[in-house]
């Protein structure tokens, strides 16, 4: 298939403390920049070899606050694609990826995502998946294991990301929600599972629904983002 135009599409990627995973994880979208696409990592304070594993294999690492919200605003405003892909550092996209997108996006719609697949071998993983593309599938809601893309323009109008400790992804996809319904497109993405393995995986399930809940309920982004395990920036 022919390269499609040169620069429609930056990847954005906010990494920290990566560098276990970070060479492969870039070097799995070397074919996508041949394709004209643009390579950000976006560094929110690593104490690691991310950075210096990175250089070779992006077209520009930034440096940015940390949280992955204000990470992927600054890769945002630095790039210059008509289309933002947000990927996290932990996930892979499918082969045909830049055409899917194009295609999704000349179909008509301004932004969408990925179903997603878990990299582990759990068959209640398999349940997690399904429950996942099911339910953004049906309110339109993604998260940012569902590699995000969105039309710069829209991007830009909806004001970005919020910048939350926490929940971002969901706060962006309430906010294009407003715009239009996402693309939802069926290849998956193949996310780590290793937040799963960590604490288990019902034990995660049960935390994320009751964080989402709180979330819902408008509770402080920060203390859930303390409860989740992360470490929000003092502003």
């Amino acid at each position: 298939m022919a390269p499609l135009a040169a620069r429609w599409l930056s990847v954005i990627v906010p990494v920290l403390d990566e560098a276990a995973t970070i060479a492969s994880q870039l070097a799995g979208l070397a074919a996508l920049r041949r394709q004209g696409a643009e390579l950000l990592v976006v560094d929110g304070g690593s104490t690691d070899e991310t950075l210096r594993l990175a250089h070779p294999l992006a077209d520009r690492v930034l440096a940015s606050a940390r949280g992955r919200a204000a990470q992927m605003n600054a890769g945002a405003a630095a790039s210059g694609g008509e289309v933002l892909l947000f990927l996290h550092a932990d996930t892979g996209l499918p082969p045909a990826a830049a055409e899917l997108i194009h295609a999704a996006l000349a179909g008509g719609a301004v932004w969408g995502r990925f179903d997603v697949r878990i990299d582990g071998p759990q068959r209640m993983l398999r349940v997690v998946e399904r429950m996942m593309n099911w339910r953004s599938r049906l309110t339109g809601i993604a998260t940012g294991d569902q590699a995000v893309f969105v039309r710069r323009e829209v991007f830009e109008r909806i004001g970005g990301f919020p910048d939350l400790p926490l929940m971002e992804d969901i706060a962006l996809a309430k906010r294009l929600r407003r715009v239009g319904r996402p693309a939802c497109l069926r290849q998956p993405v193949r996310t780590s599972a290793r937040r799963w393995q960590k604490h288990g995986v019902l034990r995660t399930i049960l935390l994320m629904w009751r964080l989402r809940a709180s979330y819902f309920f408008g509770a402080d982004p920060r203390r859930l983002a303390i409860r989740y395990g992360y470490s929000p920036r003092d502003d």
